[in-house]
């Protein structure tokens, strides 16, 4: 059975600097002075703590100006936010130093990296635990870590102009192990830390009925989900996905949906994320405000995008596809039509990918978005540059056409549509930038439209139209020229394919030297044959 193609949804190059845009107009607007003060405290050297015990400077009852402190406020859970994370990387940093040091036996090197992460991890620990309602729990991990930075910092002195081979040796060893101790423990004390700042921001979506102040909240979980899996995974057990499918179930609350769906969408990049949604009906929900054509577009694009990402190929775990099934006919049937209405590329783009996702998983998708009219909808949109705007949409659109045209009723709407003649055009697809992802967007598009030609070509009309429409110049050239396929051998594979089916139904149509090259030998050896050709710039 021939295995399908595979979707690569992504988000318009619009949408994704849309948040970083907003942080740098928040940088600007902040005193560079005050800038300056806030970043020298994280980087700067710190030996000069090590003499006031690391203590650190500025810090008293009044400091109202903080950086851990708490008011209920979501800008100051924000800040705190930011200043947990800026510190963890300043330790993180200093702690991979080492490790490098450290196999190198830099021994005067190591010493001095330990005295400045054990005052950075002193600091952090002072300056959070003194102001925060940290958890018992966290102030176990605070007190060991403490002491092993402690004794991290006493065995690298030891080894200060030491020359003996077998003693630092073994030191190197014994350090490794605490080393190892010690970046277990932050991590895990850090965990801890964001995991208490997230749930303030939850408890504030959970529990304000300001829109203004669960909108913040809702935009500083969603800026940390940009920083990692790690992160998202904090989020999604801490409750983020339930809370924010909460907000989605309250009419009261329908401005805030497709803010809260991005955010959901960007948790559900990790399985705890989709077993929380799983857990809360979310698919039910999603499916609600797919087909609500009352409920704002954009929201229903968000919905999509969350539809998208648990359906996603690259998903280890496939359970919750299970209770997905259920509602299918309606959340394919909703994503058909929203495709067809988009008012912009974005929307569009959301909307196929989530329809190409649950195209790989059952063939009930692909008969379903047969009987919708699906071709029809698709290749029209391939024609409203307004809708299909990017080489990601495209990817999209032959994604869906590819899985399709393994059924044999595909063929005939192929061919009504004009849809061969779509494919050829595909065929041609360039980046227009030397942007990796639309490269990469442009090797898949034309890897899927072989892929899709080849298996409509099964039929003779679709292959005689293909000959007249010059299908077989183009492959050719695309097996021949590595610059035409970016150097891709999946575009590559999928070109000879091409070729030998369509030679295969009109075997005339191909010259003798091609067909002797291409066609005759084994896939392989012309596959190593166009793989190793180099172009002539003669």
């Amino acid at each position: 059975m021939e295995k399908r193609a595979m979707a690569s949804p992504q988000r318009s190059r619009h949408s994704s600097s849309s948040s970083s845009t907003t942080k740098r107009m928040h940088a600007i607007q902040v005193d560079s002075v005050q800038r300056w003060m806030e970043d020298l405290r994280h980087m700067t050297e710190v030996e000069c703590m090590c003499v006031l015990q690391s203590k650190p400077i500025g810090v008293d009852e009044d400091a109202a100006q903080g950086e851990f402190i708490v008011t209920g406020s979501v800008h100051i859970t924000r800040d705190n936010l930011q200043a947990l994370l800026k510190r963890a990387l300043v330790v993180s940093t200093e702690l991979g130093k080492m490790f490098q040091r450290l196999e190198k036996g830099q021994w005067q090197r190591v010493h001095s990296t330990a005295v400045r992460a054990n005052c950075h991890v002193r600091s952090l620990v002072h300056e959070y635990g003194a102001v925060q309602n940290t958890p018992p729990e966290m102030h176990k991990y605070e007190t060991s870590l403490l002491e092993k930075c402690t004794e991290l910092t006493t065995i690298t002195e030891r080894c200060l102009n030491n020359e003996d081979e077998y003693f630092l040796k073994f030191m190197k060893e014994a350090i490794h192990k605490i080393l190892t101790d010690v970046s277990d423990s932050f991590s895990q004390m850090i965990d801890m830390a964001l995991a208490n700042e997230i749930q303030v921001l939850i408890r504030q979506i959970e529990t304000s009925d300001s829109v203004y102040t669960i909108g913040s909240a809702i935009s500083n979980l969603l800026s940390l989900t940009e920083d990692g899996p790690q992160l998202c995974s904090i989020i999604a057990k801490e409750g983020g996905v339930v809370a924010l499918f909460k907000i989605c179930r309250q009419d009261c609350f329908s401005s805030l949906y497709a803010h809260a769906l991005r955010t959901v969408a960007s948790i559900c990049c990790v399985e705890e994320g989709i077993n929380q949604l799983e857990k809360v009906d979310g698919i039910l929900c999603l499916a609600d405000i797919l087909t609500d054509e009352a409920c704002a577009e954009a929201a229903r694009a968000e919905a999509a995008a969350v539809v998208a990402q648990i359906t996603s190929p690259h998903h280890s775990s496939t359970q919750h596809l299970v209770s997905f099934l259920e509602s299918m006919q309606d959340i394919v049937t909703a994503l058909i039509k929203l495709c067809e209405s988009a008012s912009c590329g974005e929307v569009f783009l959301l909307a196929s990918a989530a329809l190409a996702n649950i195209t790989f998983f059952d063939s009930m998708a692909c008969e379903m978005l047969l009987q919708l009219n699906a071709i029809h909808i698709l290749l029209q949109a391939c024609r409203d540059r307004q809708r299909v705007d990017t080489p990601y949409s495209k990817d999209q659109v032959v994604t869906i056409m590819a899985n399709l045209s393994v059924l044999e009723q595909a063929v005939s709407e192929v061919l009504q549509e004009k849809g061969v003649e779509r494919l050829l055009l595909l065929l041609d697809e360039k980046p227009s930038s030397s942007s990796l992802s639309e490269v990469a967007a442009c090797e898949r598009v034309q890897q899927k439209a072989a892929v899709t030609l080849a298996r409509l070509s099964r039929d003779p009309d679709v292959a005689q139209t293909a000959v007249q429409l010059h299908a077989i110049p183009r492959l050719i050239e695309l097996c021949r020229s590595p610059a035409e396929r970016n150097n891709s051998d999946s575009v590559l594979v999928a070109c000879l394919a091409a070729l030998r089916r369509l030679a295969a139904g009109c075997p005339d149509s191909i010259e003798a030297s091609d067909h002797q090259q291409l066609i005759r030998p084994r896939l392989v050896d012309s596959f190593l044959l166009c793989s190793n050709m180099e172009e002539s710039f003669v």
